[in-house]
């Protein structure tokens, strides 16, 4: 991430954007509520964790036993917090942790896949590029291919389709820098989105992407590209996921991005972004829950599935107690009891893979509970596949499985 963040200028200035249109969301977003009052809702919360054990302050990077001590810290904190902190269908807090591929190391990627054998978190893929200088689409290729296929067969990380398919990921793109979305720096390949499809990426998780240039017009929602995917940036508009509609890959699932009113200056309201992070400086409660859920980031047709999808740099100091730690056990052990005690929500802790089966799930109008689709298109690498599926697959027809996401 880049150390030297935009002035207050700059953050107006790229935020204008979205900001004309917020009004016309807020309004859009006010009178869905009106028609679905009182409506009991499912929260699916995923966390998306720029995971960088190596970051350090004022740049440069930690010396590998610096970063293997941080990853087995996060491991014993994740053990006690996934102990503590279940959802309704008993599946523990944890994070989706989204490794930087320019970063690989095999030892803290073992610790990470033991990690996700034990439920406490799925590993993904995160990539920092053309920050000296713009990269190339060829070697933006090859480096996605060769981390996808390290943490597939080295580690068995990532998920399948079916067994045949070739390795499927999420992706969080370095700086924010998607599809070439900050004036080159970052990224510099305009057809990033285009490759990203290619090589088996199924949902991008990168945005809100406040305060950069690199945030789009588009917001709070679970939608896909609107623009060809070989030009630069395009995601900055696109239709929703409806139910009964068609997808194409990689789907974009924001997070929050909304306002708080609550702070004062002299005497007056003070507006303050929120979009989603979760750091020490911004601490968590019922009432920025609240916000997310206002915020609706759903599939349409299905309001009463909602996506919480938050972000954290979780080594970014002081950020492991605001992330895994008491502070953050307190505020899911508080939303818990508040679902269960008003009736009005339901919390499920999903991995990213997880989210995007269950949005997948909705636009083909399935119904109930989203714990039900956990795994409804794709599985695990790690997860043994079930006999009759791997049968079908052995004699060419990969079922309705891959028929379902067509990703192959």
């Amino acid at each position: 991430m880049n150390a030297l963040g935009p002035t207050y200028t700059e953050k107006i200035y790229h935020s204008l954007p979205w900001l004309t249109r917020y009004p016309f969301w807020r309004l859009g977003r006010f009178l869905q509520g009106l028609r679905s009052a009182q409506q009991h809702t499912h929260l699916i919360v995923t966390v998306a964790n720029h995971y960088e054990p190596g970051w350090a302050p004022g740049g440069g990077c930690e010396d590998r036993k610096t970063q293997l001590s941080r990853v087995r810290e996060w491991h014993r904190e994740a053990r006690i917090t996934g102990r503590l902190i279940k959802d309704a269908d008993g599946t523990p807090f944890r994070h989706t942790a989204f490794y930087p591929g320019e970063q690989y190391d095999p030892a803290l990627l073992e610790v990470l896949a033991e990690m996700q054998a034990e439920g406490l978190g799925e590993v993904e893929i995160h990539l920092h590029h053309g920050t000296e200088q713009p990269d190339t689409p060829q070697n933006l290729k090859a480096s996605l291919i060769g981390f996808r296929d390290l943490l597939a067969d080295k580690h068995r990380c990532l998920s399948r389709s079916h067994p045949a398919d070739i390795p499927r990921y999420a992706f969080v793109h370095g700086n924010f820098a998607l599809a070439n979305s900050r004036g080159g720096f970052g990224c510099g390949v305009d057809n990033e989105m285009e490759i990203l499809a290619e090589t088996g990426c199924y949902i991008d998780m990168t945005l809100p992407a406040f305060p950069h240039e690199a945030q789009v017009p588009k917001i709070n929602a679970v939608y896909q590209c609107g623009r060809p995917l070989h030009e630069a940036v395009p995601h900055r508009c696109g239709p929703s996921l409806r139910v009964h509609g068609t997808v194409a890959y990689p789907v974009i699932m924001t997070g929050p991005l909304v306002f708080e009113w609550t702070r004062k200056r002299w005497g007056l309201p003070f507006p303050r972004v929120d979009d989603g992070v979760l750091t020490a400086n911004y601490h968590c409660d019922l009432a920025r829950l609240d916000r997310w859920r206002g915020a609706q980031v759903s599939v349409q047709g299905r309001p009463e599935w909602i996506f919480i999808k938050l972000y954290c740099h979780g080594f970014f100091q002081g950020d492991l107690e605001a992330t895994l730690g008491d502070p953050m056990r307190r505020f899911w052990g508080t939303a818990l009891e508040e679902g269960s005690r008003t009736g009005a929500f339901t919390v499920h802790f999903a991995s990213a893979r997880e989210a995007f089966n269950i949005a997948l799930a909705a636009v083909h109008d399935k119904k109930g509970s989203p714990h039900s689709y956990r795994d409804y298109s794709l599985r695990p690498i790690m997860q043994p596949w079930p006999a009759e599926q791997k049968i079908q697959s052995s004699i060419g027809n990969p079922g309705t499985i891959r028929q379902a996401v067509s990703l192959s």
